[in-house]
């Protein structure tokens, strides 16, 4: 069963004439004439009576066009919502974000996107980095940012920023003067860290193992809000991007020796399909349009 036949039926059936249908088709009237007959032979019925120059549908052929209705109904409703998503009238972006870039650095970038791109929506996935790297490898979500390193080479990334990972102690704290901390001194120190799969807590518990010691971790939480009033009421010391606490006037930040820097980027899973919305979001990321 071709759509060409199915014109041909359609187009008769709605005018009577195979004449009509053949105009409107801009075919020769046989070629509409052969095209409904092998639609018969397939289908096993007959769809028109056929008087003269004069045709009109069968019982069965009143029950097909029922059917053909809605096809082209379908196809003009997906034909419409192409056009529509081409032009960004309809569509989501579904982003994956780690707790702190969600927090500090998408807000103004989601405000301004929605502001150009009113109509488009957006999804947030909060997870941590290797969550999401893996959400875009299984195509779960389609853009999300991670940290750039071998292990993305599944993906394509644009970077986003390079920032400094710090300990952060409030002001009464001891090393707070010191300016810098190594991570023997920082494994003696109780921990306010997110849980597994953040890259806060991968990178802390890594270099300290490797050194053949120990972390103390004092409370899990992957909120910031939390973890912020703990370190600050004294349970222990965290550790985030500079960026999370360039404003806040309670904590001290201390660089770690040597220091932690992370390449962050937003990323897709490469040779995959971006949607017209992702397509959009990416370009503006890119060229910093919020800006």
């Amino acid at each position: 069963m071709e759509i060409r036949q199915l014109q041909c039926f359609y187009e008769t059936a709605k005018w009577n004439s195979f004449t009509k249908a053949a105009e409107i088709l801009y075919i020769a009237q046989p070629a509409v004439s052969i095209a409904i007959k092998k639609l018969e032979t397939e289908l096993g019925v007959i769809l028109f009576h056929r008087h003269d120059r004069a045709v009109r549908l069968t019982v069965e052929g009143e029950r097909f066009f029922v059917h053909v209705q809605k096809i082209f109904d379908q196809l003009e409703e997906a034909r419409l919502e192409m056009a529509e998503l081409c032009g960004l009238e309809r569509g989501e972006v579904k982003l994956g974000l780690p707790s702190m870039m969600g927090s500090y650095y998408f807000p103004n970038i989601i405000v301004a996107f929605k502001k150009t791109y009113p109509n488009l929506r957006i999804s947030i996935v909060e997870d941590g980095t290797k969550q999401i790297q893996a959400s875009i490898e299984k195509d779960q979500i389609d853009l999300g940012v991670v940290i750039l390193d071998d292990s993305t080479t599944e993906l394509e990334a644009i970077p986003i920023i390079n920032e400094e990972m710090v300990v952060c102690v409030p002001f009464n704290h001891p090393l707070a003067s010191k300016g810098s901390i190594t991570y023997e001194q920082l494994a003696k120190e109780p921990l306010v860290l997110f849980k597994e799969g953040y890259f806060q807590r991968d990178l802390v518990i890594n270099h300290i193992q490797e050194l053949g010691l120990i972390p103390n971790i004092a409370f899990e939480t992957n909120q910031i809000s939390l973890t912020k009033s703990l370190t600050r009421k004294g349970l222990g010391v965290t550790l985030f991007l500079k960026m999370v606490i360039q404003d806040d006037a309670d904590f001290v930040p201390l660089s770690l020796t040597p220091p932690i820097t992370l390449s962050l980027g937003l990323a897709w899973k490469k040779k995959t399909y971006l949607s017209k919305a992702n397509e959009a979001f990416v370009d503006f990321v890119l060229h910093k349009k919020w800006i």
